[in-house]
């Protein structure tokens, strides 16, 4: 069975710092792209940052550029999101998802083409309060 399962959301006050954490199992990990995504209460998904599990590369929206930081334990088949100097507009429930079609999420995340993908979590809130 396919699972992705997040974890690591919470409230945090602005300028705060979480890490979130996306456990992958049922599926071979290294041959997919792992991306995070969010979406804020009447707003469109927003493609956040990804990364390549075979070889590491890593992808950010211009909105979280230098504040969130991508990586994953290929040995734990998770990957993680470390996200620093939160503002409150990054309030939202945060997905992860698996694609092993690596230019689609990177598209969806530099450009913010959305494409459908093969695995999702079920998501974690995070809240960031002024």
């Amino acid at each position: 069975e396919v699972q992705l399962v997040e974890s690591g959301g919470g409230l945090v006050q602005a300028g705060g710092s979480l890490r979130l954490s996306c456990a992958a199992s049922g599926f071979t990990f290294d041959d997919y792209a792992i991306g995070w995504f969010r979406q804020a209460p009447g707003k469109e998904r927003e493609g956040v940052s990804c990364i390549s599990s075979s070889d590491g590369s890593t992808y950010y929206a211009d909105s979280v550029k230098g504040r969130f930081t991508i990586s994953s334990d290929n040995a734990k088949n998770t990957v993680y999101l470390q996200m620093n100097s939160l503002k409150p507009e990054d309030t939202a429930v945060y997905y992860c998802a698996a694609d092993s079609d690596l230019i689609s999420v990177v598209d969806e995340i530099t450009r913010g083409r959305q494409y459908e993908y093969d695995y999702w979590g079920q998501g974690t809130q995070v809240t960031v309060s002024s």
